[in-house]
Formats: C-alpha cells, sequence, structure tokens
C-alpha cells in the first residue's frame, strides 16, 4: 500500500474518527480488484483512499462499511460480479469476497467523583478498554493513575464534553449529585448511572420526576440508579465491578443475565455421553473467531 494510505490511517484515527477498513480476501473469475486490495471508507460512507472494485463492487462495500461502522461488527461481505441485468452489459463474471473491520474511537468512561468506588472504576473502565476521564474538585492524578484525563473541577468545566459515546458514572457520595445528572443528561450520553443507596437513588429520582427540566435542553436518557448489576456486591471493588459489568451490558447489548441460561446450555445423563468421542472433539477442535460475520449480496453489473 501507498504510504498516503498509512498516512490517511494515522490522520483518522488521531483525530479519533470512526471509520473502516475493507480488505479484499478472495476473488475468483474477472474481477476488477486483487486479493489485498484495500479501501477507507468514513462514517459517511465515502471512500477516502484505496481501491476494492469500481461501480455497484464500491458501493455495496461502501453501503456495508457504513453499517459495521454503526454496528462496531467486522463482517465478510461476498460480491457476486456475474449479474448484469441491471448492469451496462458489461458483467465481470466473478466473486469477490472482502473483510470489513470497522475502526471506532475508544468509548468514554465519566467518572464524577473521587473515593475508593470512584478509584476502582477508573481502574477496571481502563482494563475493558475505555478512555477515563475524572470529574471532581478532591480528584488528583496520584489517585486515578489509571485515568486519561483528571479534571479537578465539576461537569461545568470547559473542558468536559459528553457526548453519545459516552459513559457517565456519578460516584460523589450525595454532593450534588442531583444536579450532576442533570448537567451529564445535557450531552445524550450512552449511559448515566448514580452509585447510591436504593434510599438516596429513589430520592434523587423523585427530585428529577418532579424538576421537569424542559425537554428542548435534557434528553429523556434512562437514569441508573442505583448503578450497576445485582451480584451481591458489598466492597468498593465488588460495586465497581457491578457498574462497569453493566456498562459492559449497555455496550454491547447484553442482557445480564446468566449465559448458562441465555446460552441454554444443558446438562445430559452420564448414560448420554460418548466420553471417548467427546475427548477427541475436545482435544482437536478449533474455535471460531468471535465477531466475524459473513453476508452475503448479489451485485449487478459490477465491473
Amino acid at each position: 500500500m501507498s504510504h498516503g494510505f498509512f498516512a490517511k490511517l494515522a490522520q483518522l484515527s488521531s483525530k479519533g474518527e470512526p471509520f473502516a477498513v475493507a480488505t479484499v480476501i478472495q476473488t475468483e473469475g474477472s474481477s476488477s480488484a486483487r486479493p489485498g486490495s484495500k479501501a477507507i471508507i468514513d462514517s459517511g460512507a465515502r471512500l477516502l483512499s484505496g481501491w476494492v472494485g469500481g461501480g455497484c463492487a464500491e458501493s455495496a462495500v461502501r453501503q456495508a462499511a457504513l453499517q459495521c461502522i454503526r454496528d462496531g461488527r467486522t463482517c465478510i461481505l461476498t460480491l457476486d460480479l456475474t449479474d448484469e441485468v441491471f448492469g451496462a452489459g458489461m458483467p465481470c463474471g466473478g466473486m469477490m469476497k472482502v473483510f470489513i473491520e470497522p475502526v471506532l474511537p475508544d468509548p468514554e468512561l465519566l467518572i464524577v467523583g473521587h473515593g475508593r468506588i470512584a478509584e476502582m472504576l477508573a481502574q477496571m473502565g481502563h482494563l475493558v478498554g475505555f478512555m477515563v476521564t475524572v470529574v471532581d474538585p478532591g480528584a488528583t492524578s496520584d489517585a486515578f493513575r489509571c485515568a486519561d484525563r483528571v479534571i479537578a473541577s465539576d461537569l461545568s468545566s470547559a473542558e468536559v464534553e459528553i457526548g453519545p459515546a459516552c459513559y457517565v458514572v456519578i460516584a460523589t457520595q450525595h454532593k450534588g449529585d442531583h444536579l450532576s445528572i442533570i448537567k451529564a443528561r445535557l450531552g445524550r450520553p450512552a449511559y448515566i448511572a448514580l452509585v447510591a443507596s436504593p434510599k438516596r437513588s429513589q430520592l434523587v429520582m423523585d427530585y428529577l420526576s418532579a424538576a421537569e427540566p424542559p425537554a428542548d435542553e435534557v434528553a429523556e436518557a434512562t437514569v441508573r440508579a442505583p448503578a450497576g448489576l445485582d451480584i451481591g456486591a458489598q466492597t468498593p471493588e465488588e460495586i465497581a465491578l457491578s457498574v462497569i459489568s453493566e456498562i459492559v451490558a449497555v455496550r454491547r447489548g447484553g442482557s445480564g443475565r446468566p449465559l448458562q441460561e441465555v446460552k441454554g446450555i444443558k446438562v445430559a445423563g452420564t448414560g448420554d455421553v460418548d466420553v471417548a468421542k467427546l475427548e477427541q472433539v475436545l482435544n482437536t477442535c478449533a474455535p471460531v473467531a468471535p465477531g466475524i460475520s459473513e453476508t452475503t449480496a448479489r451485485v449487478r453489473g459490477a465491473r
């Protein structure tokens, strides 16, 4: 690939802009692109650099890339280049498979507050791939070594930017938590949660319902209070784990239920199992790479 292609990748990454890289991984018959051909597609479905074929092939790749950016998932797109029904009468007469990989900026975990729970939230958020920002007048860089940014102020600071890719956790230990939630909702984040007792959570939610902020200023975002999943958490570390687990579930579309229930795993009776055959399978089978789906598109008149 040219230096310009990699320069464009670096430029988009440094700006934190979402994009996708499409790579031709297989061709059969006649096709204009070759295995290894690559292209960069932005979040507006525009091809910024590279080549994966022209005409309808490029259009199909751009649309699939847009969907991958929206879903945050890779896919393998199979293009049938043999149909000329809607083409110009010059079909390529081949097939092409394209691997499409979205490149998305890290989501932001914005922690409002300080103390042990906030510190554990920062550590765990960093471990699971979030860009961590801590906002609190009492927060210090020494206490939050895993944080990308520590802002010793409140949500009114000009340094604080809340957007759709932001996950906000209010852990202020009751110090203006209701006001922090109202400010956070203005940015329409993906997630807002309050670390508090059930009693305190009820008081805050009652206040938010009664305050009735103007609809044109505050998004109707759901506030999760108390924050986290019910795992019986008691210690600051366990509470942070509960909250991070809920954030991951929200981000990835998980249910929060036990996997044994979701996947329907059943334990068979001992008489129903061929142990020797099962052992052979367990020792030889290879897992399928997760997160890769394959879709097929029939492209007419692609050249």
